[in-house]
């Protein structure tokens, strides 16, 4: 029998441990494949799904008041299924602390603490709401694993473009300091609540980010008018990172494009099976070829 790991396990190196329970317990937890395995999944789905609902509505003071023993009940019966099939996975593998301080590992342990936290700490339950990360065995369960692939694409854009969005907000962050400052000093004696640095700074963020509150607001024609050049400013600096992040992102599709052999032009995607030039078909290329 094979008990190859799934895709997304492969970067750990798990592998059954060698007692035949093990190897049973293995493909029932960590493989999709077997009609047992994609039972198990498909029943942890469901329990995440309750377990977020449940927290959600144990928020709402109403429903809390009339359903708030059941709510509890169903927290903590999901809490301890988890557990146990925290504890069974680590059981089961050849290497459980490998396993543990992996990804899935860790969302696997912060998703079971919340509900023992809240024995010390009231309202730490609400934590729980980060079971939503384990939603992402959800690829594995429907076979999209192929997808997981273009989440590299935007993790490698965004480490080739950190330098510059570092050095981005480094600048936004000079100027809020400044502009918050310019209005404190134009608005600080009209009473129109710029009363300190801190809280210019506040308005020029909340202004910056076209966000808006509308609790501060300049009352002098010249604190308009520097509010309006901020305004500006701030519509301007929104497009920046993103054409930065973007620009990346279509410089990184572009060279994971195959080349045709036949005319030498790059396909128009990486996903292309057709030259779009002269329409020949493509080659397939391996992920490692790709990067």
């Amino acid at each position: 029998m094979d008990h190859r790991p799934q895709p997304e396990y492969l970067e750990t190196g798990l592998r059954p441990g060698p007692h035949a329970w093990q190897h049973a317990w293995y493909e029932v937890i960590f493989e999709a494949e077997t009609p047992a395995g994609k039972a198990f999944d498909v029943v942890l789905l469901a329990a995440i799904v309750l377990s977020i609902a449940a927290v959600m509505l144990e928020s709402v003071r109403s429903i809390r008041e009339a359903w708030g023993p059941l709510l509890l009940a169903i927290e903590w019966g999901i809490t301890l299924l988890f557990t146990a099939e925290f504890v069974a996975r680590l059981a089961c593998v050849a290497r459980p602390l490998r396993y543990g301080v992996s990804f899935f590992g860790l969302v696997d342990i912060v998703s079971i603490l919340p509900s023992y936290l809240a024995l010390f700490l009231p309202g730490g339950q609400s934590f729980a709401i980060i079971r939503t990360l384990r939603l992402l065995r959800v690829f594995r369960v429907l076979k999209m694993g192929r997808h997981l692939s273009e989440a590299n694409t935007l993790l490698t854009a965004l480490r080739h473009t950190w330098p510059k969005i570092t050095v981005f907000l480094t600048v936004i962050f000079c100027s809020i300091v400044i502009l918050g400052t310019l209005m404190y000093l134009i608005e600080g004696r009209s009473g129109s609540g710029f009363d300190d640095i801190p809280t210019s700074v506040y308005w020029a963020i909340v202004t910056m980010t076209t966000v808006g509150y509308g609790d501060i607001a300049p009352v002098t024609p010249l604190g308009k008018f520097a509010a309006a050049l901020i305004m500006l400013f701030g519509y301007a600096i929104i497009i920046v990172p993103t054409g930065i992040f973007s620009a990346e992102v279509m410089s990184g599709a572009r060279s994971a494009a195959t080349k045709c052999a036949a005319c030498g032009q790059r396909a128009s995607s990486a996903d292309a099976k057709f030259c779009s030039a002269c329409g020949a078909k493509l080659e397939e290329r391996t992920a490692d070829e790709r990067r």
